[in-house]
């Protein structure tokens, strides 16, 4: 072999090593990530994916002793499985979500990871089995290796801040799909001469067949969406997006809009009223101050629509962790219908921030302070229900300032609910007032109102112009039947310890339909 044809070969086969890390730890972030959206608890999903994909990894490379004949054959053959099963990992993923149930999604999940896990291990011990030729044995692991965990760290880095925000998970897939055969197709033209010529027409034929089949399924990946988000959402979809924080989804039928995230509805545009009049209203009435104010979340708008109807209130200050749901408040034409305009009114302060972070780094005190957010359904959300998260709400609120927060449901997630109820006491509120409205489209809802001084809440003036509350309504709110009461003591959920997930849960896998978790 002659010194250019062994330097072109080396070359080859250096990058084969770092693309085949990037590939490998890409897939295992899409799975990951895919499994969190679905199921929930994401801590629960990415230890499980790691766990079984080393071991895996560590079963292949043990398998890959095994391995006979020409290795750069079989390193081809690898890299075109690697591709074909982690470019559809997805793809499957999200057919069974949608088609089947839990159980199966896990077994398909688990399946998948150790199949790219054990494809991973025989990557690297027969890229080092072929390159002993070119360098001695301890320099050829350490570039192995190293060139290895480059890929991966370069992979860790595209995931987050370029893949999942502007390509998404389910083209992410394909995407790299296409990638892992391609370096199987460069393998087998550019090592050709190395290759035993019987036979190899196949390995043409079928690398030629894999990049056809995710041509055609990148071609089809928005009609497959579609399709299977139609069996997710009842009515018709009409904006969805996926962005570095979350899922969107704006669905229209007979009337009714509503706006979910990461699959769990927010509103609804038939009864959003009740659910917004309940969470502000209250609060607002008895605060004794509510020039400034706060909303945690609601960042489309609808609390800020009910603030505003106060004029006494000179700012409001709205805190929502994803700028696109501030831009569907403003440019969705029906949504900025039912927030009337509200986040462009010129009291109105847009903030995109983590509302735990901005209550660190943001020293302003407020009168009122109104904790819109979604439900304490994985480990980023809880965190915002915390003991720790409500003592940093009680140091931004004036001692005459009332805080409220939504909480939940007190039926269907009952020891969630008075979890939330004991952190905010825990936090140092000294006055805590639990209370609930029914909301159609979400049920029986809970609501917990906290001061620094008692209230009365048998007596309410409502000065402002309501749909769904009156006085005697809103006293009516504050009486929990016997079936919403803790039967048990709840632990308070901190940082450290965050219980509040676990009571969560354990609560919805006891009422949800098909015995999916609610996210």
């Amino acid at each position: 072999m002659t010194q250019g044809k062994a330097e072109k070969q080396k070359f080859v086969l250096i990058v084969s090593i770092f693309i085949a890390g990037l590939c490998s730890i890409i897939y295992e972030l899409l799975i990951s990530t895919t499994s969190s959206y679905f199921l929930g608890n994401s801590i629960q999903q990415f230890s499980i994916t790691i766990g079984i994909y080393m071991a895996a990894m560590g079963l292949g490379s043990f398998l890959s002793r095994l391995s006979k004949g020409n290795l750069i054959l079989r390193f081809i053959e690898v890299e075109l499985l690697l591709g074909l099963i982690g470019g559809c990992s997805v793809p499957l993923l999200y057919f069974s979500f949608a088609y089947t149930n839990v159980t199966s999604f896990s077994v398909l999940m688990i399946t998948l990871i150790s199949l790219i896990g054990l494809l991973t291990g025989l990557e690297i011990p027969l890229l080092a089995r072929i390159l002993k030729d070119y360098y001695p044995i301890e320099i050829n692991l350490s570039n192995v290796l190293s060139l290895d965990y480059l890929g991966a760290l370069i992979a860790t880095l595209l995931f987050p801040f370029l893949l999942l925000p502007l390509v998404g998970v389910f083209h992410s897939s394909l995407l790299f799909g296409l990638v892992n055969i391609g370096l199987g197709a460069y393998n087998l033209w550019s090592l050709r001469e190395q290759l035993p010529q019987k036979g190899l027409r196949k390995y043409h034929l079928m690398t030629l067949a894999s990049i056809l089949f995710f041509v055609v399924l990148f071609f089809l990946a928005s009609t497959l969406l579609a399709r299977w988000n139609d069996r997710l959402f009842r009515d018709r979809i009409i904006h969805t997006q996926t962005t570095p924080y979350q899922t969107l989804v704006i669905t229209e039928g007979k009337g009714d809009l509503r706006l979910y995230i990461d699959r769990v509805i927010q509103f609804s545009s038939t009864d959003e009223y009740r659910y917004h009049e309940a969470l502000v209203h209250l609060a607002m009435e008895k605060s004794r101050h509510r020039g400034n104010v706060l909303i945690l979340g609601g960042g489309e708008g609808l609390a800020a629509r009910e603030v505003l109807k106060y004029s006494e209130v000179e700012k409001v200050t709205i805190v929502d962790i994803d700028p696109a749901v501030f831009e569907l408040g403003k440019t969705q034409v029906r949504i900025r219908e039912l927030n009337k305009g509200s986040l462009d009114n010129p009291k109105v302060l847009s903030i995109p921030e983590d509302a735990f972070v901005f209550l660190q780094q943001y020293p302003e005190i407020y009168d009122v302070i109104i904790a819109d957010l979604p439900d304490p359904s994985n480990e980023a959300l809880a965190r915002l229900y915390s003991r720790d998260f409500f003592k940093l709400v009680k140091k931004r609120l004036s001692p005459s300032g009332t805080f409220v927060t939504q909480a939940s449901s007190p039926f269907h997630t009952r020891m969630a609910y008075w979890c939330i109820a004991a952190n905010i006491q825990a936090a140092g509120f000294q006055y805590v007032y639990p209370y609930h409205a029914y909301v159609p489209s979400f049920g029986d809802w809970g609501f917990i109102l906290a001061n620094s001084y008692p209230i009365d809440t048998e007596n309410w003036n409502l000065e402002v112009e309501t749909q769904f509350l009156d006085p005697a309504t809103a006293s009516s709110l504050f009486q929990l039947e016997k079936d919403l009461l803790p039967t048990e003591s709840v632990d308070t959920s901190t940082l450290d310890k965050p219980v509040l997930l676990d009571y969560f849960l354990a609560d919805w896998r006891r009422w949800s339909r098909d015995n999916i978790p609610l996210q």
